[in-house]
């Protein structure tokens, strides 16, 4: 699966890349028809501390899906959406069938 990474408002380092790559990757566990993936990491513009934002869109064969979550750190925001994204390909699965 190709899977782009954008990191907005700051510069993501490696470890985070690497992190989120294998996350998403997982899904393939579940659905191994997904073609793409785009993950935008971005910062909240207020203070607090749950500003960081995660959203991830897979596109699978005539079908698109989405998930955007927001927590403390890039990597549970991650972790949260690719949940989501997990209930919706078995979702889509079980359609197929």
């Amino acid at each position: 699966m190709d899977i782009k990474v954008e990191a907005v408002h700051f510069d993501a380092d490696k470890k985070l890349v690497d992190f989120v790559n294998e996350r998403v990757n997982k899904l393939e566990h579940f659905f191994d028809n997904i073609v793409s993936g785009e993950v935008h990491l971005k910062l909240g513009s207020n203070s607090e501390n749950e500003n960081k934002i995660a959203e991830i869109k897979i596109h699978v064969p005539g079908k698109e899906m989405f998930a955007k979550k927001q927590s403390k750190s890039f990597e549970e925001a991650t972790d949260l959406c690719v949940e989501a994204l997990r209930r919706q390909v078995k979702k889509h699965k079980e359609k197929l069938k």
